[in-house]
């Protein structure tokens, strides 16, 4: 039940910068497509590449949104 609110409200917010941690890496990048089951994130900060980065919902501790200064 949780997932479900979770992504829902993930949904919300595509688009966004976005940080993302889990048990062991931190991942920073945008917020691109949100699923019941995966999170994708394009990390954009590896140089002229980018890497399309797929995370389980059950594998994240906790996701920030840092405010652009």
């Amino acid at each position: 039940m949780f997932e479900d609110t979770f992504a829902a409200e993930l949904a919300t917010r595509v688009g966004s910068s976005v940080e993302v941690a889990t048990d062991n890496n931190l991942v920073e990048g945008i917020l691109s497509t949100v699923t019941a089951e995966l999170v994708l994130v394009i990390d954009v900060n590896s140089g002229y590449d980018s890497t399309r980065l797929y995370i389980s919902l059950d594998a994240i501790n906790f996701i920030r949104f840092p405010v652009a200064a």
